[in-house]
């Protein structure tokens, strides 16, 4: 009888111990951070060039998006793509980016849909497409060409965007 009380009391306490640490990680917040904030602007500069790193990188922001949210904070995102991040961008890329990117090519253009459909605002700059040798008629829907990714980011900090380089 004594060892059923004690394998009971064990099972008790690691239930009340599970549910413990269930609520201690579900009250993990950015409160500190965000305070009273009420619409969070960012800037993200992304200048990557491994497909798969991207594709992470876009899933992030949208999480980053939705963790905002759900915190009380409206979001108000712009990505700024620059640099080698341009060639997977692209309705026809070269047959090199395809064989370098791993398959994750369709993953990406359905990330930067559902980022657009979040409503965040992307850009991609006319400096890397052409250095690159992106057809700009090629890029992906929901991305707006813009002259130089460089000058929109001085112009979004100014209006207030916070900076979040991703490399």
């Amino acid at each position: 009888m004594k060892y059923i009380k004690y394998k009971l009391f064990i099972a008790i306490m690691a239930f009340i111990i599970s549910n413990l640490a269930f609520a201690a990680e579900n009250s993990i917040d950015d409160s500190a951070a965000l305070g009273d904030l009420k619409t969070g602007k960012a800037v993200f500069l992304v200048d990557i060039a491994d497909a798969k790193k991207l594709n992470f990188y876009l899933e992030v922001i949208q999480g980053t998006y939705k963790g905002m949210k759900s915190q009380g904070v409206t979001p108000d995102f712009i990505v700024v793509y620059i640099g080698p991040s341009v060639k997977y961008l692209s309705s026809s890329p070269s047959s090199k980016t395809e064989n370098s990117a791993g398959g994750v090519l369709l993953e990406i253009e359905s990330n930067v849909e559902v980022l657009a459909e979040l409503g965040v605002k992307q850009e991609i700059c006319a400096v890397a497409t052409r250095v690159f040798g992106i057809d700009d008629k090629t890029i992906l829907p929901g991305l707006t060409l813009v002259a130089d990714g460089f000058i929109s980011l001085i112009g979004y900090q100014a209006q207030g965007y916070h900076l979040v380089p991703v490399f």
